[in-house]
């Protein structure tokens, strides 16, 4: 058996999700997960739902005192949130 084009395995999972579509929710999710890893423990007590709609991660934090701090952050939180999931799927956070 000759082998001519080989390609890793990595590669072709990342073929298939591109062409079906599915690359973006996968990135949306690995950014959703993230959150408690990037806010670390003191925020994630405050924090409620965390979802994405849109390219926007919203986020719900129970006190509104955090809220207000939080929301000075936002760029810096997007970009980090980016840089953790390894691509730009994340725009703009809000929390509420």
């Amino acid at each position: 058996m000759i082998r001519r084009k080989a390609v890793e395995l990595g590669d072709l999972v990342h073929q298939f999700l591109r062409a079906e579509g599915l690359e973006t929710p996968l990135n949306e999710y690995r950014a959703v997960r993230s959150w408690p890893e990037i806010a670390g423990p003191n925020i994630q007590k405050y924090t409620g739902d965390v979802f994405v709609k849109n390219g926007i991660l919203n986020i719900k934090i129970k006190s509104p005192a955090l809220r207000q701090n939080l929301n000075m952050n936002r760029t810096v939180f997007a970009q980090r949130i980016n840089e953790h999931v390894g691509a730009q799927v994340i725009t703009e956070v809000r929390f509420y």
